[in-house]
């Protein structure tokens, strides 16, 4: 939906459109701006929509939001671009193009994807837009596989910043100490320190200045420090520009660095591997290794791929992929994860995945496709900035003419003038929104948490709510044996053997949770001789011990057994066991509770979020999860569809809501969440729907999910304040006669790369 900006609107468009018959239901997520419509009608409602958009909210347009095809989109990366603002100029621009359908510029990540049937036909023409607007960019195809573009010393244009800063503050120093004893030798050294500080300035104003485009920090620089040549203030002027190439070397420096330590965080992908053909090992290129080869992986180093063991023995550092300290042991068959660290012993194992398929490149993949995705926040900065920059170009030419005309004193109020031209360059607010949502996204990929986007963690960081699945999301959703209740003088481990006889041929995962019990224990079993499924109700087997019934209450009773002495538990899963139609005993099935869920739960409400379980089970099953686990509300016997109703209860309760889930059935209620989080060893369909994506699979990345996206909100927030505030603050100064140009270098310059260096906080903040 687009130009909607009314969040009590949106409600009422979403409860219109659900009104409509032939809409089984609507979700408008206001945050996102999408609007989901379950129908069969499918896009013949959209006139009906649209007109009732209107009516509430004139000037709403609603679309069919297409994804463009995979296929249409080019991934090119970014050379010798520096500033953030000229970036989002680039970008806009790239989207104009007649045969472009959509195109984001990463400025964290030095990336464009560029959606167009024309594939890289485009080229020339993206390129003529960006020499216009930052001259000596340049952007080339990012082949698959490669790594992001990286700053190349031997053509940085940076290389030579430092030789001439030096160069310009020792002649700017020497101008300073002349300027009395010789006013004329003090110029020359004013004048040839301009040249060595300023030509670069200069020459990009100049070249912009034929395109149009003027409203960057290099035109604004140069009319300001010409200015203050013009008003005699040769010192100020060179001083100004002294202080403006150093801010800008430490902040391309500071940017670098950061973009450096995000990338080095989630980029774990190999350049090599050893592979092993019959005990002659060799080094090939990582992305040349082929499913079923064998290859090595020596202590200390690095697992490439995805695989499984299959000779040797060691332990495994998890947490550069699950965050999870704890070394995990391997062995033969032990399937391990690319991006963990071998610890100790060599191990040989077989690859089940390709470069391009393992977790490396898809944790890599997620993280780049999440920065590209931009939230409100950032998109709000973009179009501030603007009309921030022509708003305090025109104050500063009504500040240097207006109250000139009134006291006469041009040179004070030019000079004030000239000092809102250095504060107008908006870098530091357009750089540093970004990057701290980039840094939230790495430091989460550092967690084994996936963020799809800047958007998920805008989302996440107003959460009220947190609703979970309870099968794979609180509990680990495989069943085993709890307890042993023999009965008739049997031990616990002579009616497991008996009940295991009876389901050596079972597949439903409580018979296979009964044999993985019985074989744990070492026990011998045999195989019965007649072996009989009833549907619904469990087995009859023929052994030499007798005739076995296995199963639920209902096959016992019509057999006529007595089980007058069972007590019946319902909030666990019982098999019941009879021989020779007598009751024998009962064994309790149960999914285990993770050992984390408690503590996360706990977490959950220490940060002031409602807690609540959706699941089909029983009732008594549901409460006693509940009961162990801390969780506040449940809702148990749902059907599928009936999750997304409590869920849509409980946003218009308590406000935005998270839910939690892993099964395909999940997939409906994750689209509706505000914010749909997946465990990462759930079904393909809900991580596909899902915004946020667990790795681990652990319970403990739902609270540090929500500390991240806090942290990273707020972040963002101060760095919006900070910079406008010290810029709002140095204008008022300026206006009462106290702020000079250097004073507003700082607030270009020095708050952009102040900024810069809070936007990673959250990177050391989250960092076990």
């Amino acid at each position: 939906m687009k130009n909607i900006d009314c969040a009590n609107c949106s409600a009422k468009i979403e409860q219109r459109i659900k009104e409509l018959p032939e809409v089984d239901d609507a979700v408008l997520t206001f945050a996102t701006r999408q609007l989901r419509v379950y129908s069969t009608a499918g896009t013949a409602i959209l006139p009906k929509m649209q007109e009732i958009a209107d009516k509430i909210e004139p000037g709403t347009v609603i679309e069919v939001r297409t994804k463009p095809a995979k296929k249409d989109c080019v991934v090119y990366n970014l050379e010798n671009i520096d500033c953030a603002n000229c970036s989002a100029k680039i970008e806009a621009k790239i989207r104009e193009l007649p045969d472009v359908d959509d195109a984001v510029l990463t400025f964290a990540t030095r990336q464009l994807r560029v959606y167009s049937k024309k594939g890289t036909e485009l080229l020339p023409q993206m390129q003529e837009i960006a020499d216009r607007i930052e001259p000596g960019t340049k952007i080339t195809v990012r082949e698959d596989g490669t790594k992001a573009a990286q700053s190349n010393s031997e053509h940085d244009e940076h290389a030579n910043d430092m030789k001439e800063i030096v160069i310009g503050a020792i002649l700017f120093v020497i101008g300073q100490l002349l300027a009395d004893p010789i006013p004329m030798a003090s110029l020359a050294c004013f004048v040839v320190a301009y040249i060595i500080l300023g030509k670069d300035v200069l020459k990009t104003a100049l070249k912009n200045m034929k395109t149009g485009h003027v409203m960057d920090e290099n035109f604004l620089m140069s009319i300001a420090t010409i200015g203050a040549f013009c008003i005699r203030e040769y010192g100020e002027a060179v001083g100004v520009m002294l202080f403006y190439r150093i801010g800008e070397a430490f902040e391309h420096r500071a940017v670098e660095k950061s973009r450096s330590q995000i990338m080095e965080a989630v980029d774990l992908r190999p350049e090599t591997v050893l592979l092993d053909t019959n005990g002659s090992v060799r080094e090939i290129p990582a992305e040349l290794a082929e499913v079923g080869q064998i290859i090595q992986v020596r202590p200390g180093d690095r697992i490439p791929l995805d695989g499984v063991v299959v000779d040797g023995e060691s332990r495994v550092d998890t947490s550069p992929i699950t965050g999870e300290p704890v070394p995990v042991a391997v062995k033969p068959g032990t399937s391990v994860l690319s991006g963990c660290v071998n610890t100790s012993g060599l191990l040989k194992m077989r690859v089940e995945k390709e470069l391009s398929e393992s977790m490396v490149t898809r944790i890599l993949d997620s993280v780049e496709n999440a920065a590209a995705s931009k939230p409100q926040v950032e998109r709000f900065i973009t179009r501030f900035a603007r009309v921030y920059t022509p708003f305090v170009v025109a104050l500063a030419a009504a500040t240097a003419i207006i109250p000139s005309l009134v006291t006469g004193n041009w040179s004070h109020w030019v000079y004030t003038a000239l000092t809102f031209l250095v504060i107008s360059c908006p870098c530091a607010l357009v750089l540093s929104v970004p990057l701290a949502f980039f840094s939230g996204i790495g430091a989460g990929s550092k967690q084994g948490i996936l963020f799809k986007g800047g958007v998920a963690i805008e989302a996440l960081k107003d959460v009220k709510t947190v609703v979970m699945d309870k099968t794979g999301t609180i509990t680990k959703g495989n069943f085993v044996v709890h307890s042993l209740s023999p009965e008739n003088g049997l031990t616990e481990d002579e009616l497991l053997a008996l009940a295991a006889a009876c389901e050596t041929a079972s597949t439903h995962p409580i018979g296979h949770s009964i044999l993985t019990a019985a074989q744990e224990k070492g026990l011998n079993y045999e195989t019965p001789d007649d072996i009989q499924e009833i549907s619904g109700k469990g087995i009859r087997a023929v052994t030499h011990a007798g005739v076995l019934l296995c199963g639920n209450r209902k096959l016992l009773e019509e057999n006529h057994v007595d089980l007058s002495s069972y007590k019946e538990d319902a909030a666990v899963t019982t098999v019941l066991l009879a021989k020779d139609g007598v009751y024998i005993g009962s064994i309790s099935i149960a999914d285990t509770i993770k050992p984390e869920a408690a503590a996360a739960i706990a977490s959950l409400k220490k940060l002031g979020i409602r807690t609540a379980m959706l699941t089909g089970d029983s009732e008594a099953t549901a409460e006693s999860v509940a009961k162990e686990t801390g969780i506040d509300t449940v809702y148990s016997k749902l059907l599928p569809g009936e999750k997304l109703d409590i869920l849509q209860k409980l946003r218009k309760e308590t406000g935005n809501a998270m839910f939690v889930g892993d099964g395909i059935n999940d997939a409906p209620v994750l689209a509706g969440a505000d914010v749909g989080a997946a465990m990462g060893s759930g079904a393909d369909a809900a991580i596909e729907a899902a915004d946020v994506v667990f790795m681990t699979s652990s319970m403990e990345a739902i609270p540090e999910s929500i500390r991240i996206a806090k942290q990273t909100g707020a972040i963002a927030y101060q760095n919006v304040v900070f910079a406008l505030g010290v810029k709002a603050i140095v204008m008022v100064l300026g206006l009462l006669g106290f702020a000079s140009m250097w004073m507003a270098v700082f607030a270009d310059s020095g708050v952009a790369m102040l900024c810069v260096l809070n936007s990673i906080r959250v990177l050391y903040k989250n960092n076990k």
